[in-house]
This record gives structure tokens, sequence and C-alpha cells, in this order.
């Protein structure tokens, strides 16, 4: 019994005696008894056996039981192990490559509505997704579960998409919306982005600034600020540009002063109006 979805503790007699029989490697013998606790209709654990012989089936190779035995167990409704069933069945269609099938099984797995597994599903669907819209839906139901983990994982991914998109705005509200809920690693990652994020934003508030302030003064912090920032972004280019359009600007003190600040010692300098 080694898939991660199947970790639950087997306590009843005959199927702790088919889990410790599948760990020894009798998966022939473990087989029979989740098969025949899984036929019982009357039985309080034929959802939990009819998973477990999925999975002892699949590890056989059977993989056409295996399946049948999933289904089998999602038929059951049963909270806990039907979701179970849902995710073995979408795991096992996304090895093969088959994504019209995993997308069904995690979507029967939401289905289930189970609130442990809906992060899991939510986060498969957004990776199975055919375009951003539905991704995106999908991470933000991720969030939505407030799972320390998964919903850190959704939201960093949501959050990456949205500055590739050019949305550097809501990147930052989706961090800060998550961010209580991070834990550890995830809170460092979440930060970092978000620092990103606002670094989108401060150039965007730059670009606006050299656009519209008719201060040479102002313009020239503005166009100094903007190419300082744009490396750290991996444009290095566009900062080029920027010192190019503030030096050879028509307006000859604009130039003067943008030239003073690209050649300047910025050793505790403040970068700020006046300056």
């Amino acid at each position: 019994m080694t898939s991660p979805e199947l970790d639950t503790p087997l306590t009843t007699g005959p199927l702790e005696r088919a889990r410790r029989l599948a760990e020894s490697g009798d998966l022939e013998g473990a087989a029979a008894i989740f098969a025949e606790l899984s036929a019982d209709p009357e039985g309080h654990d034929r959802a939990q056996a009819a998973v477990g012989l999925a999975v002892v089936l699949e590890e056989r190779g059977d993989l056409a039981g295996a399946r049948t035995a999933a289904r089998a167990a999602l038929a059951t409704g049963h909270p806990e192990y039907a979701a179970q069933a849902a995710c073995h069945l979408a795991r096992g269609f996304e090895r093969e490559g088959n994504a019209e099938q995993a997308r069904g099984a995690w979507q029967a797995v939401i289905g289930v509505g189970t609130a442990a597994y809906l992060p899991l599903a939510h986060l498969a669907l957004a990776h199975l997704a055919t375009g951003e819209e539905e991704a995106e839906r999908e991470l933000r139901a991720a969030i939505a579960v407030g799972d320390p983990d998964l919903s850190s994982r959704a939201a960093q991914e949501l959050a990456e998409l949205l500055l590739d998109g050019g949305e550097p705005g809501e990147a930052a509200a989706v961090l800060v919306e998550a961010l209580p809920l991070a834990e550890g690693a995830h809170e460092g990652r979440l930060r970092v982005l978000l620092g990103i994020a606002h670094l989108e934003l401060a150039c965007a508030e730059f670009a606006g600034a050299v656009e519209f302030s008719q201060e040479a003064e102002t313009s020239a912090l503005a166009i100094e600020l903007l190419a300082r920032t744009l490396p750290l972004r991996g444009r290095a280019d566009d900062a080029e540009r920027v010192w190019d359009y503030g030096l050879t600007h028509p307006d000859e003190e604009l130039a003067a002063q943008v030239r003073l600040r690209l050649h300047r010692d910025l050793d505790g300098e403040s970068l700020s109006p006046g300056a």
C-alpha cells in the first residue's frame, strides 16, 4: 500500500491483514481479502477495501481491474475513500498522459466534496487547464480552501501567472491575501513574489511620472529610478533606453540633470525629490 492518497490507517481485522500481506509482498493474498470485502454490499468497509484493491491490482499490473475497483469505491460516495479513489484514478490517467480522463477524475474529487482533497484537485485541474482563464479560476478555488500548503502553492502559481500576464497589481492582491496562510518556505516564496510585484508596480509609476511630470527635477528623478529598477527585473536593455531618452531629451535642463544622475556615486545619497 504505497500510494500517498491511501495512507489512512486500516484498523479492522481483515483490512489490517490485507495491508500487512500487501506490505510483505503477497499481493495476491491481499487482493483476495480486499476483493471479498469490497464485494459485500452491506459491508461497512466496502469503500475502503475497494480502494485497497485498486492499489494492489495496479501494483500487480492489472490496470483495468484497478480502475474497476477504484470506480466501485467512488460510486459509494464515501467522503474519504471515494475521494481517494478518484485521486487514484486521476493520477493514473495523468501518468498515461490522458489529460481528458484525468480532468474528469479530478472533477469527481471535487464532486465528492471532501475539503481535504479540494485544493489538490483544483491545483491539478489548473495544471491541466487549456487556457489561462480556466487555470486562474482553478487556482483561485484552491486558494479559497485555505490549506497552508496547497493553497500557498496555488497562490504562488497564480501570482506568477498574473505577473507574466502584466497584472502586478492583481498579483500583489493575491499574495497579500494568501500570506497569513503561508508557513515555512511558502511564506518566503510569497514575500519574494510580492516584492517582485511591487517592483513592477514601481516601474509603472516611474514611467507614468516621466510621461506626465512637467518638472525637470521630478522627471529626471523618475528616469533615474526607472532605469535603476528595470535591471532588477532582467530588463537591462530597457534601462539603457530609458537613460538614452533622458540624456537626449530636448529639454536641456532635464537632460543635464539626467546626465548628473547617471554618473553620480549613490553611496549615502537619497533617491528622492530634491536629491
